[in-house]
C-alpha cells in the first residue's frame, strides 16, 4: 500500500466575477474539483465531492461566500467523486445532469467505494440528477447564461457535460480535462475523447476549470491530445502483437507522461482502446472487476485514494 500523505486543503479561486472554482489538491483519485456561480437570489453549483466530509466542506465554502441558497447542482458526469456528495445539498436544490448520468449513478450505487483504500466515505446516500437532458440545456444565473453541453459521443464517460459561460469565456470542463493527472477513458472512448477535445477547443474558453488539477487555459488541450494519442498508438501495436492490456502496459515507457498522477490508469485506458479495436461501440460496457485487478497488478497494490 502506498504511504498515505496529507493533502493541502481545498482552495477557492474566483476565476471571474462571482464565478468560483473549488480546487482539491492533489487531483488524484476522488480529489476532484467543483465550483459555483453566485447570483443575487441563488447559487448554481457545478459538481460535488466524493466523501460526505468533503461535500459538506464545499457547502461551507459556498456559505462563507454568499448567503444565497443553492438552487441548482449540475453533475458533469456520473462518477462518484463528482456525485457521492449530491445528497448533502438542500432538499429544494434541482440536480441536473445528462440522462445517462442519472442511470449510471443509480446503477453504480455506493459499491464503487469498495475498490479504494483510504477514505472515510461517511454515510453516503445515492442522489441522482432528476432534471435530465440529452444534448444541451441552458440555465441562467441572474442574466448570466450557462450552457450545459453534451458533445454527442462517449469520451471520459458516456454522459460528460460541460458548463460553458460564453460571456466570461469560462468553462467548467468536468473530467473531459485533467490537468496534471492521467486521463481515464475506461467508461468512455479514446476516439470520442479526441473528437470532443476539438469541440472543446472550438468554444474559445480562456479559463478552464478541469475536473482534476489546477485551473488552466486552452494550453491544456495539446497535452491531453498527446496522451490519448500515445494510448491509441500503443494499443494498436499491442493489439496487433497479441499482447494483453496489462502485458502491454508493463512494457511501455511512459516517457513524458510518467509524471502524471495515477499512472495505473494506463491499463484501463488500454482496455478501452482494445475494445474499440475489436469493433465494439464507443462506451461499450466493460467488466470492471478484471480491469481493476489489472490496474492493481500494474500498481503492485490496492487502488488508494487520499480523499
Amino acid at each position: 500500500m502506498r504511504e498515505r500523505t496529507t493533502m493541502d486543503p481545498p482552495r477557492l479561486e474566483e476565476v471571474s466575477d462571482r464565478i468560483f472554482a473549488y480546487i482539491q489538491p492533489d487531483g488524484s483519485w476522488f480529489l476532484n474539483n467543483a465550483g459555483f456561480i453566485v447570483g443575487s437570489k441563488g447559487v448554481t453549483l457545478v459538481d460535488q465531492c466524493g466523501t460526505e466530509a468533503r461535500a459538506r466542506a464545499l457547502l461551507e465554502a459556498v456559505g462563507r461566500t454568499t448567503s444565497a441558497p443553492i438552487q441548482t447542482l449540475v453533475n458533469t458526469h456520473h462518477h462518484a467523486d463528482h456525485t457521492f456528495g449530491n445528497f448533502t445539498v438542500p432538499a429544494a436544490t434541482t440536480i441536473v445532469g445528462h440522462r445517462r448520468a442519472r442511470d449510471e449513478v443509480i446503477a453504480t450505487g455506493v459499491g464503487i467505494a469498495q475498490l479504494f483504500e483510504g477514505p472515510d466515505w461517511g454515510d453516503i446516500e445515492v442522489a441522482p440528477p432528476f432534471l435530465c437532458f440529452e444534448e444541451q440545456l441552458t440555465l441562467f444565473v441572474d442574466d448570466l447564461e450557462v450552457q450545459l453541453i453534451h458533445f454527442g459521443t462517449p469520451a471520459h464517460t458516456t454522459n460528460d457535460v460541460v458548463a460553458w459561460i460564453p460571456e466570461r469565456r469560462v468553462l467548467f470542463a468536468g473530467d473531459l480535462v485533467f490537468n496534471g493527472g492521467t486521463p481515464f477513458a475506461l467508461q468512455g472512448s479514446i476516439a470520442g475523447w479526441l473528437e470532443t477535445l476539438d469541440r472543446l477547443e472550438s468554444l474559445g474558453a480562456e479559463t478552464v476549470i478541469p475536473g482534476h488539477g489546477p485551473v488552466c487555459g486552452p494550453e491544456v488541450y495539446p497535452t491531453l491530445r498527446g496522451y490519448l494519442r500515445f494510448v491509441d498508438e500503443a494499443a494498436r501495436r499491442g493489439f496487433e502483437e497479441g499482447l494483453a492490456p496489462l502485458e502491454l502496459a508493463r512494457s511501455l515507457d511512459l516517457g513524458e507522461w510518467e509524471g502524471l498522477s495515477d499512472p495505473e490508469r494506463i491499463v484501463g485506458n488500454l482496455h478501452r482502446a482494445y475494445s474499440e479495436l475489436r469493433g465494439e461501440p464507443r462506451g461499450h460496457v466493460l467488466d470492471l472487476m478484471p480491469v481493476v485487478a489489472d490496474m492493481q497488478s500494474y500498481l503492485g497494490g490496492p487502488l488508494v485514494s487520499h480523499a
